[in-house]
């Protein structure tokens, strides 16, 4: 038994795929874009645990003034 595809299926079988690919790839965006949040935040905490020690540091400073 052979079985040919069409002109409808080949077309189906494109845009099914084509869909694939499209929420494939919007996946893989969601979880960059997760990923690129959490260094953010992790930056966010680095430069507020800077923050706070350059105040410590200027308190020093006028202390010792």
């Amino acid at each position: 038994m052979v079985s040919t595809f069409g002109v409808p299926e080949v077309t189906l079988s494109i845009i099914l795929g084509t869909l694939a690919a499209i929420v494939y790839s919007l996946r893989i965006l969601v979880l960059m874009d997760r990923r690129i949040e959490r260094i953010e935040e992790h930056i966010e905490k680095i430069a507020v645990k800077i923050v706070k020690e350059e105040l410590q540091i200027e308190k020093q400073l006028k202390k010792r003034r």
